[in-house]
């Protein structure tokens, strides 16, 4: 049985998802919205503040963006920053946190290329402060010190930030938007949870939405379900030339050693996060190290159901292959990759993570190291097999007609507002609603993250 027509169906609810309900409930003059999602809640899934790194990526820190990608993703952060700001702050400081973050360079090659860097950068990024091993030491002490007390003897050199919002439980900042769209007054936003979609059919001028609860309908239709958004579009034949690498990512708890957020510098060679240590919004008095990276063939973490979804996405074939192989033939990754393949193997995968997690903290001991059970996601990274590469970051299909499918692994939490407005923006084209842009484009989506 078919119900009512909405204007939009948002399949996913993800951060990504959550934020684009909100965006269309507050901003458009849209009156039916729904948002449907196979779990019983929202952001269950990589959007679950266990599974991510809890950050709010600006480019200032992650050494894999240029100054242009920086300045782009630094305006969605700030949606963000923005948004919970205008929260009552009792719920504000549950969503959003302040911690120190700095990148790391530990010798000579790397403390050249963060001072060229904050050269570049500095001027975009005003509150970029270059340190030296003593300012260090006054921020994180323990990145300094060795476990006898000494000054570790490499040469080391930061680009800090302090006295900003880095950090965020992006899951409960999805059932914030949630809760503010359905505050909405005069209109209908619905929320269908425990609601796993089945098939999106094109009928007519609209779409069909097709779940065991019944079938929705909808003059538009954004998918944002991580790597199912691709699975999808491949049901409709859309979106073929992609294939599918899932990465999961590991964790390691240790007792507090630092007081904020610390990055080391990307091989540019790996499309992979170097690793980091950052305080964890969940646990007060540790501190988080990763992420490992490996494949794995999941569509999400720990569900082995998503197999046979994973197995439908990937289109194995000569291309795919290719790719993979061309990956495997740069020896930083090859080596990269049977590094973590060895993190996942008993009685050497704490040693061996204990050497990398001490370029970070010099003095962590294996005792110290408490693997983080049940922590960490999967990040959908997209294959293009026209082009036979690795697409690094998020992706979009948009075939037009009234559908538009987001993959979003990496900084898509984010960027969900900026994604949200994106989104918006092909919305209007295909159904002419009226949107009103001012807050994603007012003199405050601009401003340091303070």
């Amino acid at each position: 049985m078919t119900g009512q027509m909405y204007d939009v169906v948002i399949i996913g609810g993800g951060v990504a998802g959550a934020a684009l309900l909100y965006s269309l409930a507050k901003f458009t003059d849209l009156k039916q919205i729904a948002l449907v999602e196979k779990y019983a809640g929202v952001a269950t899934v990589n959007s679950k503040a266990t599974n991510n790194s809890q950050t709010i990526h600006c480019g200032d820190i992650e050494t894999n963006y240029s100054l242009e990608k920086a300045l782009k993703v630094r305006r969605s952060a700030q949606m963000i920053v923005q948004y919970a700001t205008e929260l009552p702050t009792a719920v504000r400081d549950r969503i959003i946190y302040r911690f120190p973050k700095m990148v790391l360079g530990v010798g000579q090659e790397e403390c050249e290329f963060l001072q060229q860097r904050y050269t570049q950068f500095h001027p975009h990024f005003a509150g970029m402060q270059l340190l030296e091993k003593a300012e260090i030491a006054e921020i994180e002490p323990q990145v300094v010190k060795l476990a006898d007390g000494s000054d570790r003897p490499e040469v080391i050199t930061a680009i800090a930030i302090q006295g900003e919002y880095t950090a965020v439980n992006y899951g409960l900042l999805a059932q914030s938007f949630v809760e503010q769209a359905q505050a909405m007054t005069g209109k209908t936003v619905d929320l269908k949870l425990g609601h796993p979609v089945q098939a999106i059919e094109p009928y007519g001028d609209h779409y069909r939405v097709a779940t065991p609860e019944g079938t929705l309908s909808a003059r538009f239709v954004v998918v944002s379900a991580g790597g199912h958004s691709l699975l999808f579009a491949h049901r409709m034949g859309i979106g073929l030339e992609y294939s599918c690498l899932p990465i999961a990512g590991n964790f390691y708890y240790t007792p507090q050693v630092l007081n904020g957020k610390v990055y080391t510098v990307q091989n540019d060679k790996l499309p992979f996060a170097a690793i980091h240590g950052d305080p964890d919004v969940l646990m007060p008095g540790k501190t988080r190290f990763g992420p490992t990276a490996l494949p794995l063939p999941l569509l999400e973490r720990n569900n082995w159901q998503t197999l046979v979804d994973y197995l439908q996405v990937l289109r194995l074939d000569r291309p795919v292959l290719e790719v993979m192989w061309d990956l495997f033939k740069v020896r930083d990754i090859r080596d990269y990759i049977f590094k973590n393949m060895a993190f996942e193997m008993p009685l050497v995968n704490r040693r061996l993570f204990l050497h990398d997690a001490r370029k970070i903290v010099p003095s962590l001991q294996l005792e110290d190291l408490e693997f983080a059970q049940g922590v960490g996601g999967v990040r959908p990274q997209l294959i293009d097999r026209t082009q036979r590469r690795l697409i690094l970051g998020q992706a979009e299909i948009d075939p037009g007609g009234g559908i538009r499918f987001n993959i979003t692994p990496s900084p898509g939490a984010t960027t969900c507002l900026g994604n949200a407005e994106q989104d918006i923006l092909r919305i209007q084209e295909h159904l002419g609603c009226h949107f009103d842009r001012r807050w994603f484009t007012a003199e405050s989506v601009a401003t340091p993250l303070s």
